[in-house]
């Protein structure tokens, strides 16, 4: 479901500078090490993607394999009805917390700028419509938890999130639609104290994966 696009040194060089300063290393220094992980085009011109440092010069696929080894049992699903653009985004973040998917309903085509090309390496699958996500979501015997500051919500703070689970986030400005709240088992709210009435619809997500990753990877004192 990931992007079958190389991921070739020159062909990610813009993305990853900060500045004019780029980023990553050059190439291989010495004999050319016998790794069948490692990308012969990146080994010869430099590896400047936005990768961690343990990915430098390894091929795409590579990668892919080893987060797939890895992936973390939630997911993440956004409604895009009017072209959101704070979906990519939301596939960078969800991409660092190593979500098994990310879900897009409605509308195939989102903005890809602000993943940062991290949609080649994050699986991303498309459903129509919502009654679609509720299938897959049932098929995999997953709960859907929405994610928006409406009466009657739950405090995200408190709730106790399911290891798997799919977060589904609404767009910017109208949240979740009436028919998202209807296929979800819960909807949380994010706690505020300040004067708006809402979050960005990225930073929201944000702050929900970080909560899952909270509960369910770093061990607490009993």
């Amino acid at each position: 479901m990931h992007s079958a696009n190389r991921d070739s040194a020159a062909d990610l060089v813009g993305a990853d500078q900060v500045g004019t300063a780029e980023v990553g290393v050059g190439p291989w220094p010495g004999d050319v090490p016998a790794d069948p992980r490692l990308d012969p085009e990146l080994l010869a011109e430099g590896d400047r993607r936005n990768v961690v440092d343990k990915y430098r010069y390894w091929r795409l696929e590579a990668i892919v394999e080893d987060l797939d080894a890895r992936r973390h049992p939630f997911h993440v699903a956004i409604e895009n009805w009017q072209h959101d653009l704070n979906i990519g985004s939301v596939v960078r973040t969800a991409n660092a917390f190593l979500a098994r998917e990310v879900h897009i309903v409605g509308h195939r085509k989102w903005n890809r700028r602000g993943a940062m090309v991290t949609d080649r390496y994050q699986h991303v699958r498309h459903h129509p419509q919502l009654a679609d996500l509720a299938a897959y979501a049932e098929e995999q015997g997953v709960p859907v938890i929405g994610i928006d500051n409406l009466p009657g919500s739950l405090p995200l703070e408190t709730y106790q999130l399911p290891e798997a689970c799919i977060l589904l986030f609404g767009q910017e400005g109208p949240g979740l639609t009436e028919a998202a709240h209807e296929i979800c088992t819960d909807v949380l709210n994010i706690a505020q104290y300040g004067s708006t009435r809402s979050i960005n619809a990225s930073a929201a997500a944000a702050i929900a994966m970080h909560a899952w990753i909270r509960r369910h990877t770093f061990q607490q004192e009993p």
